[in-house]
């Protein structure tokens, strides 16, 4: 049965500390994965790497933070399929690719980078982190770790705690027109549009997987 709790972001991020530190001891010698999913703009980045950090104030590199958007297909190759405005939508991510790395960082005995995304750039980033040979818990985080439809179906079995992240979608809207406003990099008008057209279809989308999820955290306030 899903477990399902409606908390406060800190309360949240507590409890993870505390369900992700069980995994390991329930694990011990092997990596394991948490992974955080849900829709755009729900806080999934921010409480990941809250998470990370707050792991590895009492053990260096005990956590790891594996983002997903990394493999956001390229920005070239999205014009070269002619995608580029879907970008963000499953279809515009390697996703098989995704769930190979994912798979061969849980076996790796040495450090492995990773690719990031960034967003001032819209575009792949290279080599953005490195997950050391001594990390025990990878805090994967994005927003399609569960949907059941292939590729994305090859992730949620190397995830041994699957966590889903449920904020209102009009609080998404609103954080999702900060978010791109302050990037600066296309009108509002385009902003509005992608939003509305790619953004919250995908939250729509991605919501249907939340009965997946281990757990279910519902953010009773703005995060």
């Amino acid at each position: 049965m899903q477990d399902r709790q409606a908390l406060s972001p800190e309360q949240a991020l507590a409890l993870l500390v505390a369900r992700a530190g069980a995994l390991a001891q329930q694990n011990p010698g092997q990596r394991v994965a948490l992974g955080l999913a849900g829709g755009p703009g729900v806080g999934k980045s921010t409480l990941a790497e809250q998470l990370v950090a707050r792991l590895n104030g009492g053990q260096p590199n005990l956590a790891a933070l594996v983002p997903m958007d990394g493999f956001h297909m390229r920005h070239a190759k999205l014009e070269a399929l002619g995608t580029a405005r879907d970008k963000g939508a499953p279809h515009t991510f390697e996703g098989e690719d995704f769930a190979q790395f994912l798979t061969r960082l849980k076996a790796a005995d040495g450090p492995v980078g990773g690719p990031g995304y960034s967003r001032k750039i819209e575009d792949v980033v290279d080599d953005a982190f490195t997950v050391a040979a001594g990390t025990t818990i990878l805090v994967v985080e994005g927003n399609y770790l569960l949907l059941p439809d292939p590729p994305w179906d090859q992730v949620r079995p190397l995830l041994d705690l699957s966590v889903f992240i449920d904020v209102p979608r009009d609080t998404v809207r609103t954080r999702l027109l900060k978010r791109h406003a302050q990037e600066g990099l296309f009108s509002e008008e385009r902003n509005r549009e992608h939003i509305e057209r790619v953004d919250l279809a995908n939250y729509d989308l991605v919501l249907r997987s939340a009965p997946l999820a281990d757990l279910l955290i519902t953010i009773t306030t703005p995060h």
